[in-house]
């Protein structure tokens, strides 16, 4: 497994970089030697973030904690990983290491109860090419945290969300 740690607007110490490898190594347990974690040591603010990204054969599982200390976010995003590894395992056991998923967790004594999502709505959108700064616009008009669209300069689509923070977000799609 490789381990990629990177900051951004904090310096990361060399015993926190240990104790990130050692407790993130832990995780291969469940993954083949091609899985790629990504942890991104971050300071906003005056809290600290930590964003810890796992991608292997497909999978791709993320947590993201934000507190006081670096050492506890770690100690939290962890758990939130394992957790969906456990959650989603049944349905993609093939790409997990052979029997890891075993009860034997490793950031937790016993599985929480964890409810399965369903689809309750379905909204379709007609797509028009248009540009961010219209796309801007109507999600102000609606009453909704984002708008698909289909962007004008690269023919995609887009969704623009707003944001925790109340800035506007923008995802680009690629296919």
């Amino acid at each position: 497994m490789e381990i990629e740690i990177n900051s951004k607007n904090y310096v990361v110490s060399e015993k926190l970089k240990e104790i990130i490898e050692k407790k993130v190594s832990k995780l291969d347990k469940y993954f083949n030697a091609d899985a790629v974690v990504k942890v991104l040591c971050k300071k906003e603010g005056t809290f600290n973030k930590l964003e810890l990204t796992v991608r292997s054969k497909g999978l791709f599982y993320r947590a993201e904690v934000t507190g006081e200390n670096m050492y506890e976010n770690i100690d939290q995003a962890l758990p939130k990983v394992e957790r969906q590894i456990v959650k989603y395992g049944d349905k993609f056991f093939t790409r997990l290491k052979k029997d890891s998923l075993n009860k034997d967790y490793l950031f937790f004594d016993e599985l929480p109860e964890m409810k399965r999502l369903e689809v309750v709505k379905k909204k379709t959108f007609e797509l028009e090419p248009i540009s961010v700064e219209d796309a801007k616009i109507f999600l102000d008009t609606i009453d909704n945290n984002f708008y698909v669209f289909l962007n004008r300069e690269t023919n995609n689509v887009n969704i623009l969300y707003r944001r925790n923070d109340g800035n506007l977000g923008l995802i680009e799609t690629i296919y």
